[in-house]
């Protein structure tokens, strides 16, 4: 990237970011697809708005019609993303840079940060999200943070299948006898998840990368990240019965989709 973007940077400064490409094939529409009458991206963008941290809620779309509900729900689309960033394969670090040039070249600016906020994980809490942003901002050695939940189920007791049909403990220095061990024999292991993320926009132009080696390992509740329609459906049953502070803002301002 270049480097005079470095001088554009706004110390301080928290933009909410919100991927969301169109083409999903998992679920078809999947961040826009509702979830009790709110799209999926809605509740991201208003959790967004909501943190006190965050100045701007900025939605990276491919698709017109998403970028409309997205501006209903209160974000901004500045831009539309290119559509050769925006396939099955594309990375996340295509579009972070995209955006960020975007920001450099059309209005002479970067913020600091960048929340980052997938629209496939609507029931966060707004008091999560928040600490996210001061943590980061607190941290001059911080190149990011990656929310994860503790894994119910450890990765050290799995086996790999070798050629000759026989298993192998996926880690050398673990036998196969050593991996039938209880759990708590074994150290905790995270699962990175959809909560949220915080990204410096100074590490990202240096290093053309999005998470470098000094991420702030930030420990959430365990939530659903919806990959499947057997998640929507479940999550429908959940936020009856729990509700959730999101979907109250929602319903207190806005309107169904």
């Amino acid at each position: 990237m270049n480097k005079s973007i470095l001088e554009k940077i706004q110390k301080g400064s928290v933009y909410a970011i919100i991927p969301a490409r169109s083409g999903s094939k998992g679920v078809k529409n999947k961040n826009i697809r509702c979830l009790d009458g709110y799209p999926l991206i809605a509740f991201s963008i208003v959790a967004a708005k909501m943190c006190p941290s965050v100045e701007r809620v900025i939605v990276s779309t491919d698709s017109e019609e998403y970028a409309e509900i997205a501006r209903k729900y209160g974000a901004e689309t500045p831009f539309l993303r290119p559509a050769e960033i925006s396939g099955d394969k594309s990375t996340d670090i295509e579009f972070m840079e995209h955006a960020i040039n975007w920001l450099a070249d059309n209005e002479g600016k970067v913020p600091e940060f960048f929340m980052h906020v997938r629209p496939t994980y609507p029931l966060r809490t707004v008091e999560v999200m928040e600490k996210a942003a001061v943590l980061m901002k607190g941290d001059p050695k911080a190149t990011s943070l990656r929310s994860a939940h503790l894994a119910s189920n450890t990765p050290y007791k799995w086996f790999n299948l070798r050629e000759d049909g026989y298993y192998k403990s996926i880690r050398d220095d673990i036998t196969l006898d050593e991996a039938n061990n209880p759990r708590q024999a074994f150290p905790d292991v995270y699962v990175p998840d959809g909560y949220v993320d915080m990204l410096s926009t100074k590490f990202i132009v240096e290093n053309d990368l999005m998470h470098g080696d000094h991420m702030i390992g930030y420990v959430v509740p365990g939530g659903v990240d919806i990959d499947a329609l057997k998640d929507v459906e479940y999550l429908e049953f959940y936020i009856k019965g729990h509700g959730n502070e999101i979907l109250d803002e929602l319903k207190k301002n806005y309107q169904p989709l």
